[in-house]
């Protein structure tokens, strides 16, 4: 039997860091950034923040964008439908009019095209932003609004608006739909609210 004794032990990869679901933003901390983004010019970076809130989409899909999918002719949309990487499913989004301000000025700005991606890549290798390259920069703005990056992510951005959305309206349906989720366990399991919700509900309710 072979001895295991020269195997190097090897560390977790999860040791010491928080798992599990990322924490939306609160509207606070949204127009808090929204504000220094604005304030220092940081033209790029605001499109990426405001899209990333109002699509809902995966990192891998925001950062994939091409001028194309959020614009008609010059003008930037009110809504999109992109296919999304990982179930090769549509999904549409709305784009909110502070949105359409700061990617039309973005646009303008750095002369994109319309088969240009949105968000080019500064790093020759790749023709657009890579998803660590966003995880940098959303874990730079957290920092900024004085939060624990271990407890935000790319998909506390795609959870912001979801959440929100649901707690204001309790439609599971809407929400499963604005996520491109096939199913509405799955919408359930990524809210993480379905506990949360049977209880307050059975609070509400007097015998």
């Amino acid at each position: 039997m072979a001895s295991n004794l020269n195997v190097p032990h090897r560390e977790p990869w999860n040791k010491g860091k928080i798992v599990g679901q990322k924490a939306p933003f609160r509207i606070k901390d949204i127009w808090a950034l929204r504000v220094r983004l604005q304030m220092e010019s940081r033209v790029r970076e605001l499109a990426l923040f405001n899209l990333g809130i109002d699509s809902k989409l995966r990192g891998c899909d925001l950062v994939s964008l091409k001028v194309r999918d959020v614009c008609h002719g010059d003008q930037v949309a009110t809504r999109s439908v992109v296919m999304q990487h990982k179930t090769q499913r549509p999904v549409q989004f709305e784009i909110t009019p502070v949105t359409r301000e700061a990617v039309q000025k973005w646009i303008k700005q750095s002369g994109l095209r319309s088969e240009d991606f949105l968000f080019q890549s500064r790093v020759h290798a790749s023709s657009h932003l890579g998803t660590r390259q966003y995880a940098r920069i959303l874990e730079g703005w957290v920092e900024e609004l004085g939060l624990d990056p271990a407890e935000y992510g790319t998909h506390s951005m795609r959870r912001t608006k979801a959440t929100l959305i649901y707690r204001r309206t309790k439609n599971l349906r809407a929400v499963q739909l604005l996520l491109g989720h096939a199913k509405l366990e799955s919408t359930v399991r990524y809210l993480g609210f379905e506990v949360d919700d049977a209880l307050e509900i059975s609070e509400q309710t007097e015998i």
